[in-house]
């Protein structure tokens, strides 16, 4: 499996088994102690999102926002139901988030979008790909190298 594939979080939902994701998306203040992020897009893993995990936000640029801007924990998590007759639906996933840290350096789309060699194993290059290559806003799950190289902008 190429390292931009999504966490293999079947086998690693155990419980006490917290997991690391990052969520793209429009944060309106991003300085806030909390955040409820309703019926959000999911890819790479990101549906797997539970109670307890790690969750690094990013602040979507093309909502007006800088990037990289926090890291918390998932106090609440609710998978969104399927709409009935849709054969293909994105799953999508509400979660509730409490801050624990902000990001004390930069880290977007203008810091990302030199790593485009898709099979460097880079932590850089599966951010740039799983937020950018599609520009949607969405929950996705990240390696656990990539979860330590965000930690170090905190």
């Amino acid at each position: 499996m190429s390292s931009l594939g999504p966490p293999d979080g079947r086998a690693n939902r155990r419980e006490g088994n917290a997991m690391a994701f990052a969520i793209k998306t429009e944060i309106r203040e991003p300085r806030a102690k909390a955040f409820t992020f309703v019926a959000q897009k999911t890819m790479y893993g990101g549906k797997l999102i539970v109670t307890g995990d790690v969750v690094f936000l990013f602040a979507s640029e093309n909502e007006g926002g800088k990037g990289l801007i926090a890291r918390g924990i998932v106090t609440a998590a609710e998978a969104v139901p399927r709409k009935a007759g849709i054969a293909r639906q994105t799953p999508r996933v509400g979660i509730a988030v409490t801050r624990v840290a902000l990001a004390r350096q930069p880290l977007g789309r203008d810091q990302l979008k030199r790593f485009k060699d898709w099979d460097d194993g880079r932590p850089e290059t599966e951010l740039n790909f799983k937020f950018y290559r599609q520009a949607t806003n969405k929950i996705v799950g990240i390696t656990d190298e990539t979860a330590a190289f965000l930690e170090r902008f905190f």
